[in-house]
């Protein structure tokens, strides 16, 4: 069962990463439609995207289907950081606040 819930926490991360891939696809300027939503970013985000659903599927197998949405929670904090990592986005008091909140949530289901 910890195994699967490491694949479960993966797939969180890892989904959150592919909207890092999104959203440096969004911010180029595309000469067409197809460049815009066929290029590299897009293409990997959609293929990380799928093999986060097929770790969730793997996962399912072990973890209580009730666990699934909390720790899907987490990738809010992922997208977070990533922003700030990746993005040089800013953290307000009211996104840290958010995190202590959603954390506290997370911790107070697992216990």
């Amino acid at each position: 069962m910890k195994f699967s819930i490491f694949i479960l926490l993966f797939s969180v991360f890892i989904s959150a990463f592919s909207q890092v891939l999104l959203k440096k696809s969004a911010l180029r300027s595309y000469g067409s439609f197809w460049q815009e939503y066929l290029n590299v970013y897009v293409l990997s985000a959609y293929a990380i995207y799928f093999l986060a659903v097929f770790l969730d599927l793997l996962a399912l197998k072990k973890v209580p289907v009730s666990f699934v949405p909390v720790a899907e929670a987490s990738s809010y904090i992922f997208v977070l950081i990533f922003g700030k990592i990746f993005f040089k986005e800013q953290f307000s008091k009211r996104k840290i606040i958010a995190m202590i909140m959603i954390l506290s949530g997370i911790l107070i289901f697992v216990i």
